[in-house]
């Protein structure tokens, strides 16, 4: 950790030097970090969030991007917004969920059945209300963004059940649920970094992963693996963060710019997942074997996947959990 902190200090400090005209000019200057790739949906979708910010506000919020994990990892970069070395930040609920429990609810498989549904329940009410757990971690959660729903590749077998998971090594975030998730479906599931899936699944330390399109196709997973089962079983959602003593400072018209801002930003990232996709699948069908559940199929994922939301019940809270479950109309 003290490594990333050092060279989050570094970085601000050559930004500053710099750029030093700018960020006279700026009342606040703030360090957005992420670890995607630059050519990403919400890599796109950050660099005009921090347009946006500047131009609307007259120059006095400078927004300084950070991409491709230039000041570390999700962790680290979740653990400089919480001391605000770094005040922007859009980590994964799953990684979130290590800090706070409550947040692994949206990592429940299909807690979010479709996409109509992910939009209604994390844009509204009880999206607000996992967001909210964040404050106790000194963060403010302004919205949720997303790289798309997780979809299933390996190399073992075509995967139409649970049961085609038995045995299969799967690479999962760090994330309890997630690692409870496929030892429930008959994986065994193995906790790996995301920079180090396509030499586990090119070696065969893992014989499949989970990710969302764009990641996929990002990583170029699809080269090492020969089979993918559009599952969407669960959206790979990001929460956008700011360091809750960077948040408060602000003044609340600039508050009301940075929330609009963020919400373009949002629509943008899910309006280029979609678009890129589509794109993905038609350039990779001929590479790779490429199965959609059917409704029976999916059916039979969901009920196998309804003891895991049990199971977790006390972790995320019955609440919470009845709340998120009657906003997607899941009767379990």
């Amino acid at each position: 950790m003290k490594k990333f902190i050092i060279k989050a200090a570094a970085t601000a400090a050559v930004t500053l030097a710099i750029g030093a005209p700018q960020a006279f000019a700026a009342k606040y200057n703030f360090t957005f970090a992420h670890v995607l790739m630059e050519d990403t949906p919400n890599a796109k979708a950050a660099v005009q969030f921090a347009r946006e910010v500047e131009e609307k506000s007259g120059g006095r919020i400078k927004i300084h991007v950070r991409p491709a994990a230039q000041l570390g990892g999700d962790v680290e970069i979740i653990e400089q917004v919480q001391m605000n070395l770094v005040q922007i930040g859009i980590p994964p609920t799953a990684t979130l969920g290590n800090f706070e429990p409550r947040m692994q609810i949206l990592d429940l498989p299909f807690i979010l059945p479709t996409y109509d549904t992910m939009v209604k329940v994390l844009d509204g009410p009880a999206g607000r209300q996992i967001l909210d757990t964040l404050e106790e971690h000194n963060m403010y959660g302004v919205n949720f963004w997303g790289a798309g729903f997780r979809n299933i590749t390996n190399n073992i077998r075509p995967i139409k059940s649970t049961a085609d998971l038995k045995g299969v090594r799967m690479r999962v975030m760090q994330s309890p649920i997630l690692i409870s998730q496929y030892r429930a479906w008959g994986a065994q599931p193995t906790a790996m970094a995301f920079t180090e899936v396509y030499n586990g699944l090119q070696q065969g330390v893992v014989h499949g992963q989970e990710n969302p399109l764009a990641n996929i196709a990002t990583m170029r997973f699809h080269e090492v693996q020969k089979y993918m089962t559009l599952t969407n079983h669960a959206y790979h959602g990001y929460a956008a963060v700011v360091n809750k003593d960077a948040w408060d400072s602000l003044p609340e018209d600039l508050q009301q710019i940075m929330i609009e801002a963020f919400n373009n930003g949002r629509d943008l990232a899910r309006e280029l997942t979609l678009k890129d996709e589509q794109e993905f699948l038609n350039r990779i069908r001929d590479q790779i074997e490429i199965h959609e559940l059917t409704d029976a199929e999916r059916q039979a994922f969901v009920r196998d996947s309804l003891a895991i939301h049990k199971q977790f019940e006390k972790v995320v809270t019955p609440q919470l959990l009845k709340t998120v479950h009657e906003a997607a109309g899941i009767k379990p």
